[in-house]
């Protein structure tokens, strides 16, 4: 028990960056009805462009929309074959994820590790000169937290435009967007951007947090999204499901988490997720045996929630 509270300060830190992993995937699955799995790709390419550049001596800070815009390019191919090419969703996912593989090895090799003399974003002079004294995990938590909401209040600004509802409606009523005039095609790839461009933005941040890329680092995200979707999502409903028994302050939360852009759900979901995964690690569970644990707990959540087919893209 010891082990595990001492480790919750850096099972927040891996909730809320990889949160944004969730936010991406919850776009492309719940809301264009999409399995992207070339999110295993983007997630490492966002952490190799970084790598290279903080290695190149480029800001830390600059590194972040850049990531963000080859994150971005991934999902552009992937909506250009899909829609486009006429590919499969499936097949359009995997040949992305395929091709990024080895542009990844390209771009940093199969390991790059960056020196500890090398800023990031976590010690860069602006992050310090305002957090003062406070310790490196300290300011990690307040550098991830404040990044998880301004893509948070981003996205859910977003999705009142005319360009997030058109969005939406893709996935819920493409008839629709037809209907408006609209190429329902360009509408995907456009959202398949914004979900790849989130998951890269993700890489780039954990590949400053840990100071190193891994070529393999990208295995098993997209059921890591998953998981943290359905976990969110799984227990506002749960909540919903008494709402007449509920206090006004419940009923403002639980506005909150079941929002239209579901973003705030999303992020719980992430957390209660790694915090799962960090329970597993302090009950002894060899750390070769943790994907084995990730699946068998993405098992339990879709039976859990009732989720075991379609019903999981309209969570």
């Amino acid at each position: 028990m010891e082990q595990f509270l001492s480790a919750l300060p850096a099972t927040l830190i891996q909730g809320l960056i990889y949160a944004l992993i969730s936010l991406g995937v919850y776009i492309t699955y719940s809301i264009l009805d999409f399995p992207d799995l070339g999110v295993d790709g983007t997630f490492p390419l966002g952490a190799a462009v970084t790598a290279v550049l903080l290695t190149k001596g480029v800001s830390p800070w600059l590194t972040l929309p850049i990531a963000m815009g080859v994150g971005a390019l991934a999902g552009l191919f992937t909506g250009f074959i899909h829609v486009r090419l006429k590919v499969r969703d499936l097949l359009a996912g995997i040949i992305t994820m395929t091709a990024l593989f080895s542009l990844n090895l390209q771009i940093a090799g199969s390991n790059l590790t960056i020196e500890r003399a090398t800023d990031t974003i976590f010690s860069s002079r602006a992050v310090l000169a305002l957090c003062g004294d406070m310790t490196l995990t300290g300011r990690k938590i307040l550098v991830s937290l404040v990044l998880v909401l301004a893509v948070k209040l981003g996205m859910d600004a977003y999705f009142r435009t005319k360009s997030g509802l058109l969005l939406r409606a893709v996935g819920d009523n493409a008839s629709l967007v037809t209907t408006l005039a609209m190429d329902r095609g360009c509408v995907k790839i456009l959202g398949l951007a914004i979900s790849n461009a989130l998951v890269a933005l993700a890489g780039c941040i954990v590949c400053h947090e840990n100071r190193s890329f891994s070529a393999t680092m990208g295995t098993g995200q997209l059921v890591y999204g998953l998981a943290a979707v359905i976990i969110g999502i799984s227990l506002a409903h749960a909540w919903s499901g008494g709402m007449e028994r509920l206090t006004s302050c419940r009923k403002g939360i639980l506005r909150i988490l079941t929002h239209p852009a579901g973003t705030t759900a999303v992020i719980v979901g992430s957390i209660l997720y790694k915090t799962c995964i960090q329970a597993a690690m302090s009950m002894g569970v060899p750390a070769n045996m943790m994907k084995l644990v990730t699946a068998l707990l993405f098992l339990l959540v879709l039976v859990l929630s009732g989720r075991k087919g379609e019903e999981i893209i309209r969570a």
